[in-house]
């Protein structure tokens, strides 16, 4: 029997399994939907299916390097119980490794990891009983040396990844990886920020009241003042270095080039 779209739809809707895995489970079952059910749930992805809307907050991120490919992964579960177990630690170090390994363009691909390892979350789910998300993934190739720090405790679940190019010692990257974990900046240099931001933080400023009757060179002044102060917040290399505050990040630098990173905590913004 061939194999049809509206075939396919229908045990899509039955199990809630992928549509790719039900287009396979019917060629394989020679288009007998009934089969197909049953090929469906001994893969452990009907059950996946079934969960695929429960929320999914708790989990992990994890970074991998080598060979000039990098990557970092946040992957989620429901609860924090199942985050700490070995299945999901292992298996979501094995995403961050074929996330760097494999045969993916540089970038946010979050879905594309999604789709590749729907297979093995399926199976995942079947086993821990909580639904799975790849929520997050960023890949690099590189010329530099990355790094990376990831942060569990206190209930409180941090990442980041770094790349370093220039003159510098693996102690600075692995203190660069932890500041940036730390400090949270969303930007890396003053040049990164979008301009409307910046429009955006000097009208707030305008709006104080210790700016009320200056005149316009001073207000100037004080607006320039107070943008390069809201860029200590905000710019990975105008912080203070938290592991010697008289340095700013790009002092602690000195001769190395900070190329890119990213900082993740997991769960934020949901």
């Amino acid at each position: 029997m061939a194999v049809t779209a509206v075939l396919v739809k229908e045990l899509n809707t039955k199990t809630g399994a992928g549509l790719l895995d039900c287009k396979k489970a019917l060629t394989e079952s020679d288009g007998d939907l009934d089969q197909a059910v049953d090929l469906i749930r001994k893969m452990g992805l009907a059950t996946a299916g079934k969960k695929a809307g429960r929320s999914t907050k708790e989990g992990l991120i994890e970074a991998f390097y080598a060979d000039g490919q990098a990557a970092i992964v946040e992957v989620l579960c429901e609860t924090d119980f199942v985050s700490q177990t070995d299945n999901f630690k292992g298996f979501v170090s094995a995403v961050a490794e074929r996330t760097a390994t494999g045969d993916y363009p540089e970038g946010n691909i979050a879905e594309t990891v999604q789709s590749t390892e729907e297979q093995n979350i399926g199976e995942l789910i079947a086993s821990i009983d909580e639904n799975i998300q790849i929520r997050r993934a960023v890949r690099w190739n590189t010329t530099g040396t990355v790094y990376s720090y990831i942060h569990d405790g206190g209930g409180v679940k941090m990442g980041s990844l770094v790349e370093v190019d220039g003159d510098h010692d693996a102690d600075f990257g692995k203190n660069l990886a932890m500041h940036i974990v730390a400090s949270a900046p969303a930007y890396l240099s003053p040049d990164d920020v979008p301009a409307d931001l910046v429009e955006k933080e000097k009208e707030i400023a305008k709006a104080t009241p210790d700016l009320a009757n200056k005149p316009d060179d001073i207000i100037e002044k004080i607006l320039i003042g107070k943008i390069n102060k809201w860029y200590t917040d905000v710019c990975l290399t105008k912080q203070k270095w938290v592991h010697d505050e008289k340095l700013s990040v790009e002092k602690a630098a000195a001769n190395a080039t900070i190329k890119r990173f990213v900082r993740w905590q997991v769960g934020e913004d949901l």
